[in-house]
C-alpha cells in the first residue's frame, strides 16, 4: 500500500510539470495508449468467432442457414457444428457451410462450432438464431353433438376421459374459490362419484393419466401429486424439478407434455417426471403464449389458450401451430358464475371430443368442422 502511494505521488509530481494547455491532449494520448495496449498486444492470440449468422437473426422454418466462422488459426483438423447440442455436420476447413432448418424446433436455437486442432483442447464458439413459422393454420369451428350436465362447483383445470368416465382436476385454495380436488365423474349425469380433496393451501392444475396412475400439477407450489387411478388415493407428493408455474398436462404413451402459461411445452419423463426437452410454440404471427389445458389427440397436442375461445393444434415435433379451433358461442353466458373455456378430453376409442370450462353447467361433445368465417354451432 505504501509503495503504491509513493508511485502515485511521483506520477502527480511529474504530471504537474506538463504545461496546463497540453494536459487535456496528454490525458487523451494516455487513454489511447492504455486501450491499445490492452487490445493490440502482438503476443496475444486472437480468438475465433462467428461471422454468420449474427446472434438473434431470424429465419423461417425450412430456410437454409449459412454457417461461417473466423478462425484465429486456420491450421485446424476439423470443425463440428451443433444445434442445441445435436450434431449437424463436420467440415475439414473454415469454408462456410449451410444447414437445413426443417427438422429443427421453432424458437431460439443455439448454434455451436467445435474447432479441433492436434495437441490442444477443442475450442468452442456459439451463436443463436430464432426460427419462425410462416404456416397459416387451418381454421376450424365446431358443431355440438351432445350436451351433458357438469358440476358448476368445479373450477376445471384438467380433464381426461377413460373407459366411460371423466377425471377432472378442480382448482382453488380460498373460501371464495373453494378448495382443490381430484374427481371421477359419471359422464352421462355429471355426477361426481369419487373425490379426493387436496390440502387447502394447494391450487390444483392440469392432470393426465399414465397407465394406472393420475399425475396432477399444482399452480405455484412447485409440487406434483401422483394418485392411484382406481381409488384416487394419493400415492406420493414430490417437488418438481424447476420452480415454474404448473398449468396443463397430457401424455402420448411415451412422454408427458407440460405447459406453464408461456409459449413453451416441456417434455417430462413418464417415470421420473424430470424434464428431457422442450419446444416453443409459434404460429405465423409469432410466439403463442398462455398455453393452458392440454390434450394429446392423434399425434397432435390440443391446447386451450387461456382467457380466449381458441384451441390451437400443435405439432409436438417442432412447436408449429398447424390449426386452430374457434369455440366462440359455446360459452354459457346464461350462467353468471361461469369462467373461461378450459378442459379438453378425448375418447380415443369412440373418437369423441369433449370440452367444458371453469364452473360451466355443461360439458359438450363436439365435432370439429372447417370454418366458413363465422364460428357458430
Amino acid at each position: 500500500m505504501h509503495s503504491g502511494l509513493q508511485d502515485e505521488r511521483k506520477y502527480v509530481s511529474w504530471h504537474k510539470k506538463i504545461p496546463m494547455y497540453f494536459r487535456p491532449f496528454y490525458i487523451l494520448l494516455l487513454f489511447v495508449f492504455i486501450i491499445s495496449g490492452c487490445t493490440s498486444d502482438g503476443n496475444s492470440p486472437k480468438s475465433s468467432g462467428w461471422i454468420s449468422p449474427e446472434a438473434g437473426t431470424g429465419f423461417n422454418l425450412g430456410e437454409k442457414v449459412k454457417l461461417e466462422i473466423s478462425l484465429a488459426d486456420p491450421a485446424i483438423d476439423s470443425i463440428v457444428y451443433y444445434a442445441d447440442g445435436v450434431r449437424l455436420l463436420k467440415s475439414a476447413d473454415q469454408k462456410a457451410v449451410s444447414i437445413a432448418t426443417d427438422t429443427l424446433p421453432l424458437g431460439l436455437r443455439s448454434l455451436t462450432a467445435k474447432i479441433y486442432k492436434a495437441g490442444t483442447d477443442p475450442e468452442e464458439v456459439s451463436t443463436n438464431i430464432v426460427l419462425k413459422s410462416t404456416l397459416i393454420p387451418k381454421k376450424y369451428t365446431y358443431k355440438i353433438v351432445k350436451e351433458f350436465n357438469h358440476d358448476v362447483s368445479s373450477f376445471t383445470q384438467g380433464l381426461e376421459y377413460l373407459n366411460g368416465f371423466l377425471y377432472e382436476s378442480d382448482g382453488g385454495n380460498t373460501e371464495e374459490t373453494g378448495h382443490s380436488s381430484l374427481r371421477k365423474v359419471e359422464i352421462s349425469s355429471g355426477r361426481v362419484i369419487q373425490k379426493t380433496d387436496l390440502d387447502p393451501a394447494i391450487f390444483a392444475e392440469g392432470i393426465t393419466i399414465i397407465d394406472d396412475k393420475i399425475l396432477q400439477l399444482t399452480y405455484r407450489e412447485n409440487i406434483g401429486l401422483l394418485y392411484d387411478l382406481k381409488t384416487l388415493k394419493l400415492i406420493k407428493q414430490f417437488n418438481t424439478q424447476y420452480p415454474r408455474e404448473g398449468w396443463g398436462l397430457c401424455f402420448d404413451g411415451k412422454r408427458i407434455y407440460n405447459s406453464d402459461g408461456t409459449n413453451s411445452i416441456y417434455f417430462l419423463n413418464k417415470d421420473t417426471f424430470n424434464q428431457e426437452g422442450s419446444i416453443e410454440v409459434y404460429d405465423q404471427n409469432g410466439p403463442v403464449s398462455q398455453l393452458n389445458e392440454l390434450e394429446y389427440i392423434d399425434g397432435m397436442i390440443y391446447a386451450n389458450i387461456w382467457q380466449t375461445d381458441r384451441i390451437v393444434i400443435i405439432n409436438p415435433r417442432n412447436g408449429q401451430v398447424t390449426a386452430e379451433i374457434d369455440m366462440t358461442g359455446l360459452f354459457p353466458s346464461r350462467n353468471p358464475e361461469a369462467d373461461v373455456l378450459n378442459g379438453i378430453a378425448w375418447d380415443a376409442k369412440g373418437k369423441r371430443l369433449f370440452v367444458t370450462g371453469k364452473k360451466w353447467a355443461k360439458l359438450f361433445q363436439v365435432t370439429i368442422v372447417p370454418s366458413t368465417g363465422d364460428a357458430r354451432p
